[in-house]
Protein backbone atom coordinates (compact mmCIF):
# COMPACT_ATOMS: atom_id res chain seq x y z
CA UNK A 1 0.00 0.00 0.00
CA UNK A 2 2.86 2.22 0.77
CA UNK A 3 4.96 1.41 -2.08
CA UNK A 4 1.50 2.08 -4.73
CA UNK A 5 1.37 5.50 -2.74
CA UNK A 6 5.03 6.31 -3.59
CA UNK A 7 4.22 5.45 -6.82
CA UNK A 8 1.39 7.73 -7.35
CA UNK A 9 3.07 10.41 -6.07
CA UNK A 10 5.85 9.82 -8.24
CA UNK A 11 3.67 9.38 -11.43
CA UNK A 12 1.85 12.78 -10.43
CA UNK A 13 5.18 14.95 -10.16
CA UNK A 14 6.33 13.55 -13.36
CA UNK A 15 3.55 14.49 -14.81
CA UNK A 16 3.12 17.80 -13.46
CA UNK A 17 7.07 18.38 -14.18
CA UNK A 18 6.02 17.41 -17.78
CA UNK A 19 3.30 20.01 -18.28
CA UNK A 20 5.66 22.52 -16.71
CA UNK A 21 8.22 21.88 -18.48
CA UNK A 22 6.19 22.39 -22.05
CA UNK A 23 4.87 25.40 -20.73
CA UNK A 24 8.15 27.34 -22.65
CA UNK A 25 7.79 25.07 -25.86
CA UNK A 26 4.23 26.95 -26.31
CA UNK A 27 6.23 30.40 -25.75
CA UNK A 28 8.53 29.45 -28.12
CA UNK A 29 5.95 29.09 -31.29
CA UNK A 30 6.02 33.05 -31.62
CA UNK A 31 9.59 34.73 -33.47
CA UNK A 32 10.87 37.62 -33.06
CA UNK A 33 11.49 39.88 -36.18
CA UNK A 34 13.73 42.68 -37.31
CA UNK A 35 13.89 44.68 -40.23
CA UNK A 36 16.71 47.15 -42.41
CA UNK A 37 15.51 49.27 -44.75
CA UNK A 38 16.13 51.97 -47.33
CA UNK A 39 13.28 54.34 -48.01
CA UNK A 40 13.11 57.62 -50.48
CA UNK A 41 10.39 59.85 -50.82
CA UNK A 42 9.01 63.63 -50.65
CA UNK A 43 6.06 65.32 -48.59
CA UNK A 44 3.54 68.41 -49.05
CA UNK A 45 0.63 67.60 -46.84
CA UNK A 46 1.10 64.22 -48.61
CA UNK A 47 3.52 62.17 -47.97
CA UNK A 48 4.56 59.23 -50.43
CA UNK A 49 7.67 57.16 -49.77
CA UNK A 50 8.65 53.97 -51.27
CA UNK A 51 11.85 51.23 -50.78
CA UNK A 52 12.73 48.11 -49.74
CA UNK A 53 14.04 46.00 -46.55
CA UNK A 54 15.34 42.61 -45.32
CA UNK A 55 13.68 41.22 -42.60
CA UNK A 56 15.25 38.12 -40.37
CA UNK A 57 13.27 36.37 -37.67
CA UNK A 58 14.50 34.48 -34.88
CA UNK A 59 13.21 30.80 -36.45
CA UNK A 60 15.76 31.77 -39.24
CA UNK A 61 13.17 32.43 -41.52
CA UNK A 62 14.31 35.33 -44.23
CA UNK A 63 12.50 37.94 -46.70
CA UNK A 64 13.04 40.69 -48.58
CA UNK A 65 9.86 43.11 -49.07
CA UNK A 66 9.14 46.08 -50.96
CA UNK A 67 7.80 48.98 -48.45
CA UNK A 68 5.25 51.83 -49.81
CA UNK A 69 4.31 54.36 -47.19
CA UNK A 70 1.74 57.08 -48.09
CA UNK A 71 0.51 59.72 -45.05
CA UNK A 72 -1.13 62.71 -44.74
CA UNK A 73 -0.81 65.75 -42.21
CA UNK A 74 1.59 68.48 -41.45
CA UNK A 75 4.45 67.66 -43.85
CA UNK A 76 6.94 69.18 -46.19
CA UNK A 77 10.17 67.95 -47.89
CA UNK A 78 12.44 65.49 -49.48
CA UNK A 79 14.79 62.89 -47.96
CA UNK A 80 16.32 59.32 -48.17
CA UNK A 81 16.08 57.50 -45.27
CA UNK A 82 18.32 53.99 -43.59
CA UNK A 83 16.82 52.15 -40.51
CA UNK A 84 16.09 49.26 -38.82
CA UNK A 85 12.42 47.79 -37.21
CA UNK A 86 11.45 45.51 -34.56
CA UNK A 87 8.45 43.54 -34.93
CA UNK A 88 6.31 42.45 -31.97
CA UNK A 89 6.47 38.35 -31.55
CA UNK A 90 4.49 36.90 -34.50
CA UNK A 91 3.96 33.18 -35.24
CA UNK A 92 5.03 33.53 -39.02
CA UNK A 93 6.81 35.32 -41.32
CA UNK A 94 3.32 35.45 -43.20
CA UNK A 95 1.86 37.39 -40.65
CA UNK A 96 4.33 40.49 -41.34
CA UNK A 97 2.83 40.89 -45.26
CA UNK A 98 -0.16 43.60 -45.26
CA UNK A 99 -0.63 47.37 -44.72
CA UNK A 100 0.32 48.72 -40.99
CA UNK A 101 -1.68 52.05 -39.73
CA UNK A 102 1.86 54.62 -39.04
CA UNK A 103 1.93 57.40 -36.66
CA UNK A 104 5.37 59.16 -37.97
CA UNK A 105 6.91 61.98 -36.93
CA UNK A 106 10.51 63.37 -39.38
CA UNK A 107 13.03 65.75 -39.23
CA UNK A 108 16.08 67.56 -40.91
CA UNK A 109 18.13 69.76 -42.70
CA UNK A 110 21.05 67.85 -43.94
CA UNK A 111 20.36 65.17 -41.89
CA UNK A 112 16.74 63.85 -41.13
CA UNK A 113 15.73 61.47 -38.77
CA UNK A 114 12.48 59.00 -38.76
CA UNK A 115 10.32 57.40 -36.33
CA UNK A 116 7.33 55.45 -36.66
CA UNK A 117 5.00 53.68 -34.48
CA UNK A 118 2.61 51.29 -36.71
CA UNK A 119 0.15 48.60 -35.91
CA UNK A 120 -1.66 45.82 -37.78
CA UNK A 121 -3.90 44.14 -35.48
CA UNK A 122 -2.40 42.32 -32.87
CA UNK A 123 1.63 42.62 -34.48
CA UNK A 124 2.95 46.11 -33.88
CA UNK A 125 5.90 47.53 -35.66
CA UNK A 126 8.21 50.55 -34.41
CA UNK A 127 11.05 51.92 -37.13
CA UNK A 128 13.55 54.51 -36.21
CA UNK A 129 15.79 55.61 -39.27
CA UNK A 130 18.50 58.28 -40.15
CA UNK A 131 19.41 59.71 -43.65
CA UNK A 132 19.41 62.59 -45.55
CA UNK A 133 17.55 65.88 -46.73
CA UNK A 134 15.38 68.47 -45.80
CA UNK A 135 12.29 67.63 -44.38
CA UNK A 136 9.74 68.07 -41.53
CA UNK A 137 6.80 66.95 -40.07
CA UNK A 138 3.92 64.32 -38.12
CA UNK A 139 2.04 62.46 -40.26
CA UNK A 140 -0.60 59.61 -40.08
CA UNK A 141 -1.27 56.84 -43.10
CA UNK A 142 -0.27 53.80 -44.28
CA UNK A 143 2.89 51.39 -44.93
CA UNK A 144 2.04 48.09 -47.00
CA UNK A 145 4.60 45.42 -46.68
CA UNK A 146 4.83 43.01 -49.89
CA UNK A 147 7.29 40.20 -50.82
CA UNK A 148 9.84 40.81 -53.21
Amino acid sequence: MKNKLVRSMLTLALTAASAFSSAPALAEAFTSCTMTYKMSGWSLVYKQYDGIGNISCSNGQRAQVALASKSIGFTIGKSEIEGTGVFSDVKNLNEIYGNFVALEGHAGATKSVDGQVLTRGEISLALSGKGRGIDIGVTLGALTISPR
